[in-house]
């Protein structure tokens, strides 16, 4: 007899109001596709990872640092006071964990902000080294093969974005934790998938709104309604 297949996780479609969920309360309710009650070989042989006590302990800061985030919770009854931005969360995080070295990669595009960062970082105490997306100057054109239409400056060479150096370089300088500003799509992938340290975000690039990619969904049932009619075909 053939096995039943288990539904894939559907967390995203779940319609339950936040305290009504069974993963957040254990009187709340399950929706189709909840992994809390399909997935339980899944969720043990996750939970298993953290008996590395690295994984364990860095599990353990990370979610002391969420609750951190939080004034007065002492408070009865409780209503959720937020009080840290995502800079000082990293630092402080990066504190509890005792790291002093911290590595910034950062989109060219955005190096006014990657200075301003790097000097906060830095007020705090760690020694900060970066690397931008272009560092290394390699061709687009004579390296990935792209053609000339593919080049955003077309008619003359570009730099290709290189996050494996810059993964690369900030594992060969010492870095502890990274912290990731502004990468394009796919090149956050690569620096993610080749870097030798723990790696966060600071913030994600978007062209369009600012480097605030949710506005695209606030409004996507008003100004931004095209969101839900993509094009046939990238270009």
């Amino acid at each position: 007899m053939a096995k039943t297949q288990k539904p894939a996780p559907a967390c995203a479609a779940c319609d339950y109001p936040l305290p009504a969920k069974l993963c957040v309360s254990p009187e709340g309710k399950a929706g189709k596709g909840c992994p809390t009650v399909s997935a339980e070989q899944v969720l043990a042989e996750a939970n298993a990872a953290y008996q590395d006590p690295a994984t364990l302990e860095f599990a353990r800061q990370a979610s002391r640092q969420e609750a951190a985030c939080y004034a007065n919770r002492h408070e009865r009854p409780y209503v959720m006071q937020p009080e840290k931005t995502r800079i000082v969360e990293i630092a402080e995080f990066a504190r509890r964990m005792g790291y002093e070295k911290l590595g910034l990669a950062f989109c060219v595009g955005l190096a006014p902000e990657a200075a301003l960062a790097a000097k906060i970082l830095e007020a705090w105490g760690f020694t900060v080294f970066s690397a931008c997306c272009k560092s290394g100057r390699t061709s687009k054109e004579g390296f990935l093969g792209l053609s000339d239409e593919e080049k955003i400056f077309q008619g003359r060479d570009e730099s290709m974005c290189n996050p494996i150096y810059q993964a690369k370089l900030l594992a060969a300088a010492g870095a502890q934790f990274n912290v990731l500003l502004g990468l394009c799509v796919g090149h956050d992938s690569l620096f993610m998938q080749h870097a030798q340290a723990p790696t966060t975000v600071l913030a994600v690039k978007d062209r369009v709104t600012g480097h605030n990619p949710l506005a695209a969904l606030y409004t996507s049932g008003t100004y931004y309604a095209k969101v839900f009619k993509p094009k046939t075909q990238a270009g």
